[in-house]
């Protein structure tokens, strides 16, 4: 199995304070939009609805993740790695206040990881 989104030990206790803090039904949500800053945020279930515009990626210490089907259409043949940075992050993410801002960087698949996938090499072939 191959994982499409994972989290350093950094960010799962982030995630870990965070559902201490506010409770266990957190989630995120990485979207392409400029107010929402372009970052992976951090919601309380329910806080925004999901529909046929996101794309489930998996879990991140037992929350969904999701991430927009446009941007998952550029981004599909990497794997999403949730960390942490130091400042402030969105407005809208539940760590601003805390000092700390999830922070998602990416590396791309390997061939064998694509095939297992089923997604397509960019530029085209399998």
């Amino acid at each position: 199995m191959v994982d499409k989104v994972i989290a350093t030990p950094a960010a799962l206790e982030l995630v870990a304070f965070l559902k201490a803090k506010h409770g266990p039904g957190l989630m995120f949500h990485q979207s392409g939009g400029c107010c929402d800053n372009s970052a992976a945020n951090c919601y309380l279930q329910g806080e925004i609805t999901m529909g046929a515009g996101d794309v489930y990626l998996g879990d991140v210490g037992g929350c969904p993740f999701y991430i927009g089907r446009a941007q998952y259409q550029t981004w599909q043949h990497t794997q999403l790695i949730l960390d942490v940075i130091e400042g402030t992050g969105g407005t809208f993410s539940l760590e601003g206040p805390e000092g700390r801002a999830f922070h998602t960087r990416s590396r791309v698949f390997t061939d064998a990881e694509l095939a297992l996938l089923g997604i397509a090499r960019p530029g085209g072939g399998r």
